[in-house]
C-alpha cells in the first residue's frame, strides 16, 4: 500500500455501535433546528431556453389565465380569478422542474413539443387552424394565438385522435395546476388557498410548528432522532483518499429501504442480535419538522418529488420516498391479505407460506406490533367524504366495512399523507425502526442510495451475496460507501427494487415483469351545505365491495385530496368552468374504485414504468364509476361527476330520472384506456414476484433470489399478484417471515457462543 495520501485506500470496520456513537444528539438536534428554518420551499434552477420558456408560459397562462368572474364573489375569489399563472411565477418554477426534477422516458419529447410551439410552423403542426391568425403573414407562433383560441386547441388535444397530444395535454395539465395551486410565498402561503377556502397546514397542531426546546425530545422529533445518522458524516469518511476508494463498513446484514419491508426486516433481525445497516435514500422527517404542507412534502417524502407517471402518461403513481417509506405517508388503512389472495396464492402458485400458521401468527404480530384498532371511527372524527360514502351506501342497502387503522380511532388527521406531528399513526419509523435503534445493534443512513448488489463466485451452486456498494450524500460531498455483509437485503419498493437489481447484473428475464398496480378512478359530488370540510378528519376509514366471482372485484374507498392533487385530477374544459369547480373544493367529496387488476405492466432498468390495463379490469372499473355515482346521488350531491376530459357532470335534484338514468349510461360507457379520464395508483406490487421456479419468479417462498445466494427480497416487489386491497399488512407480513428465514440461515451461518 502506498504513502502517498492521495492513493491510500482507508478500510474502516464499521459496526453499527461504532457508527452510533459518532452521532452524537446535540449535532442531530443542530441539523434539526436548521432543517425547521428552513420551511420555505426551494425551487430547482430554470435552465430551459428562452423558446422553451416561452412556450411554456403561453401554456400556463392558458391553463390559468386571468380572467373576470361571472357571478358576483368575495374579493378573493374575484383576486383568484383575476390571477394568472405567470403572475404568481408558475412558468420559472415549472421550467425548474422540467431542467432537474422530472424523471421520465418521454421528458425529451415534451421538450421538443415545447420547441415546435415557439415556432409558426411547429404550432400549426400541433395545433392546427386554430392556431392561423386572420392578417398576413397568418402563422402564429402559440404564444401569438389568442387565449381564446389557444383553450379551444387544448381541449382539442384532450381529445385528439392523436395519442401524443393526448399525452401532452394530460403531462401540462397535470404539471401546471400542481405546481399552481402548491407553490408557496416567502410566507409559506399559496395565494389560491382563501378562495379555495382552504387553510394550509393543519390549524389543529400550528402550535407545534414552532415548538419549543422544553419539549421533551421524543415527542418534539420522533423517536428516532438521537441515534439516526441525520447528515452526519463521521470525520474519518471525509479523507480525501474516499474521493477515489469506497470506505468499507461491515455488519451482518445490510438493509435496502426503510419502508413497510426494510423497516420489518431490520427491526427483527436486529432485535435477534444481529448487526444491521440500513440505506434509506430518502430523508428523516422528524415530527417537528413535517411542514403539512402539499408542495414541500411531496418534494421531500414521495418518489419523484410526486411526479411519477407510466410512460404514456396513463397512470400516475405515488410512492413513499422518506424514513418510513409508504407507511409514512399511508393513509392509515391497516387490512390483512384478503383469505380469497390467500387461497389463490397458496393453491394457484403453490406457496404454502400462505395459509400457514406462520403466516397467519406474522399478521398477528406485525398488527400488534402496528397498533391496529377495529370498529367505528366516531363520525365527528371522519372525513366529507367517508359521511358521504356511508350515506349514500345507507341509502341503497350497500353494506359497509370499516376499516382497520394503525392509528387511533378518534385520530382525524386528514394531513397523514404528508407525515403525523403527532406520532399516533404507526409507520416503521415510530415501531419497527425503533426496535432497530434501541437494540443498540442497528443504524440508519439517510440519503444514501445503494448503487448495486455486489456479488462474487465463490464456487458454489450460484453466486453469493457481499454486501452493497453506495452513495452516501449529495453534491461534492458524496461518499462512495462498500457495505460488507454476510446477508443483503433488498426492500426499495416494486419500482426501485427491479432496477437496482438489473443494475447489479442479475439476469432473471422476471425482474422488472407482473407490476401491479391497483388502478383506481374517482368520482366527485359537491356538498354546499356541509358543515365539514373536504380536507378534514380521518383520510379513509371506511369502504364499500364491487365483488366479483373470480376475487377480481373492486373496493371503493375515500382519498386525501388537498389542493394541489384535487387540482391536477379536476377535468379542466375552460379555464372559467375549472376555475369554478376549484373554488368549490372545500365543499366537494371524493370516492374512488381500486381495482385488482389482472393487467400488469414492466420496469426497465431506468426505472420507466410501462403498463397496459386488461379489459377485465377496465370492465370493474366501469362497474365501480356506477356505483359511486348512485352513492353520491342517494347521500344528496347537489352536482356530481367524473374526472373525464368531457367533464361529465350532472345535477340529480334538476332532472329526471330518465335523464340521470342516461348520465349513468354515458359516464359507463367511456374508454378508460385511452388518457381521457386519469387513473391514479398509490400501490406497486409485483415486479420481482415469488414462485415455485427460477421460470416464473425472482425469489423462493423464503424471499432469497434464485439467482444469488444470500440476496433476499422483503417489500411488495415479491407479493405474486395484486392484493387488492392497502397492501401495509401483507408486506409487512411477508417481510417478518422473510425476516424469519434470514434468521434460520445467519445462525446455521454464526453459530451462536
Amino acid at each position: 500500500m502506498t504513502e502517498n495520501q492521495s492513493e491510500r485506500v482507508v478500510k474502516i470496520q464499521m459496526t453499527p455501535e461504532r457508527a452510533l456513537s459518532q452521532g452524537p444528539a446535540g449535532k442531530v438536534a443542530e441539523n434539526m433546528a436548521t432543517h425547521e428554518k428552513n420551511q420555505v420551499q426551494t425551487q430547482p434552477k430554470n435552465r430551459l431556453t428562452a423558446r422553451e420558456m416561452e412556450s411554456i408560459t403561453a401554456l400556463c397562462d392558458t391553463f390559468v389565465p386571468s380572467i373576470k368572474a361571472s357571478f358576483e364573489c368575495s374579493i378573493s375569489i374575484q383576486a383568484f380569478y383575476e390571477t394568472s399563472a405567470s403572475v404568481v411565477g408558475t412558468p420559472e418554477i415549472l421550467g425548474g422542474y422540467l431542467s432537474e426534477k422530472l424523471r421520465h422516458s418521454l421528458l425529451w419529447l415534451l421538450r421538443t413539443a415545447l420547441w415546435l410551439l415557439s415556432t409558426w410552423y411547429g404550432t400549426f403542426v400541433l395545433c392546427g387552424m386554430k392556431s392561423l391568425s386572420g392578417n398576413f403573414p397568418y402563422f402564429q407562433r402559440f404564444s401569438q394565438v389568442e387565449t381564446k383560441h389557444r383553450e379551444e386547441i387544448v381541449l382539442n388535444w384532450s381529445l385528439s385522435y392523436f395519442k401524443i397530444l393526448r399525452m401532452l395535454f394530460r403531462a401540462m395539465k397535470f404539471l401546471v395546476h400542481l405546481i399552481y395551486f402548491t407553490q408557496l410565498d416567502e410566507s409559506n402561503q399559496n395565494h389560491a388557498w382563501k378562495a379555495l377556502d382552504y387553510c394550509g397546514p393543519d390549524p389543529g397542531h400550528a402550535d407545534q410548528i414552532t415548538i419549543s426546546n422544553s419539549q421533551p425530545d421524543a415527542d418534539r422529533l420522533g423517536p428516532l432522532y438521537q441515534a439516526l445518522t441525520y447528515n452526519l458524516r463521521p470525520p474519518q469518511l471525509l479523507l480525501p483518499a474516499q474521493k477515489s476508494k469506497p470506505t468499507t463498513l461491515s455488519c451482518d446484514v445490510v438493509v435496502v429501504g426503510s419502508g413497510a419491508g426494510g423497516g420489518v426486516v431490520a427491526g427483527v433481525l436486529a432485535r435477534a442480535g444481529y448487526k444491521v445497516i440500513v440505506l434509506e435514500k430518502g430523508s428523516y422527517n422528524a415530527r417537528s419538522n413535517l411542514s403539512l404542507l402539499e408542495g414541500p412534502s411531496l418534494d421531500q417524502m414521495y418518489e419523484a418529488n410526486g411526479f411519477l407517471a407510466t410512460d404514456d402518461m396513463g397512470m400516475l403513481i405515488l410512492a413513499g420516498s422518506t424514513v418510513g417509506g409508504g407507511t409514512a405517508v399511508n393513509w392509515s388503512a391497516s387490512i390483512r391479505t384478503p383469505d380469497h389472495v390467500i387461497s389463490e396464492w397458496r393453491n394457484e402458485h403453490g406457496l404454502d407460506l400462505f395459509g400457514s400458521e406462520a403466516y397467519a401468527e406474522a399478521m398477528d404480530i406485525v398488527c400488534n406490533r402496528m397498533g391496529v384498532e377495529t370498529g367505528k371511527v366516531p363520525p365527528e372524527c371522519e372525513s366529507l367524504s367517508t359521511s358521504v360514502l356511508r350515506r349514500g351506501c345507507r341509502e341503497l342497502g350497500h353494506k359497509v366495512h370499516d376499516i382497520p387503522c394503525n392509528a387511533p380511532r378518534n385520530h382525524d388527521c386528514g394531513w397523514c399523507c404528508f407525515g403525523c406531528r403527532r406520532g399516533h399513526k404507526k409507520g416503521t419509523q415510530e415501531t419497527w425502526l425503533v426496535d432497530l435503534l434501541e437494540s443498540g445493534n442497528g443504524v440508519i443512513l439517510t440519503g444514501c442510495k445503494a448503487i448495486q448488489v455486489v456479488h462474487e463466485d465463490r464456487g458454489h451452486r450460484r453466486r453469493v451475496a457481499a454486501g452493497m456498494l453506495c452513495q452516501y450524500g449529495h453534491g461534492s460531498s458524496a461518499m462512495t460507501l462498500f457495505v460488507e455483509s454476510k446477508m443483503t437485503v433488498v426492500a426499495c419498493g416494486a419500482i426501485n427494487t427491479p432496477v437496482l437489481l438489473k443494475r447489479s447484473g442479475l439476469k432473471n428475464p422476471n425482474i422488472g415483469k407482473h407490476l401491479h398496480l391497483h388502478p383506481v378512478v374517482i368520482a366527485w359530488g359537491h356538498f354546499p351545505n356541509c358543515a365539514k370540510k373536504s380536507y378534514e378528519g380521518a383520510i379513509l376509514t371506511a369502504m364499500a365491495k364491487v365483488q366479483s366471482k373470480d376475487g377480481y372485484g373492486a373496493v371503493i374507498q375515500t382519498p386525501a385530496l388537498h389542493p394541489g392533487m384535487f387540482s391536477a385530477l379536476t377535468p379542466w374544459v375552460s379555464s372559467a368552468d375549472f376555475k369554478f369547480q376549484m373554488t368549490r373544493f372545500s365543499r366537494t367529496a371524493h370516492i374512488f374504485t381500486l381495482v385488482r387488476d389482472r393487467g400488469s405492466g414492466t420496469v426497465d432498468s431506468s426505472g420507466y414504468i410501462r403498463y397496459k390495463m386488461d379489459p377485465r379490469d377496465e370492465k370493474m372499473l366501469k362497474k365501480g364509476i356506477e356505483k359511486m355515482i348512485r352513492i353520491m346521488e342517494a347521500a344528496g350531491a347537489e352536482e356530481l361527476g367524473t374526472q373525464h376530459c368531457k367533464g361529465d357532470r350532472v345535477k340529480p335534484k334538476s332532472v329526471s330520472s330518465h335523464d340521470f338514468e342516461e348520465f349513468v349510461k354515458t359516464v359507463k360507457g367511456r374508454n378508460y384506456r385511452d388518457l381521457t379520464t386519469p387513473i391514479c395508483s398509490a400501490h406497486q406490487m409485483g415486479s420481482c414476484r415469488m414462485g415455485k421456479n427460477e421460470e416464473t419468479s425472482v425469489v423462493d417462498e423464503r424471499g432469497e433470489s434464485w439467482e444469488v445466494e444470500g440476496l433476499y427480497l422483503a417489500d411488495s416487489s415479491i407479493v405474486p399478484t395484486a392484493i387488492g386491497v392497502n397492501p401495509m399488512v401483507t408486506i409487512q407480513s411477508i417481510a417478518y417471515c422473510v425476516a424469519q428465514s434470514i434468521i434460520q440461515e445467519l445462525r446455521r451461518k454464526i453459530p451462536k457462543q
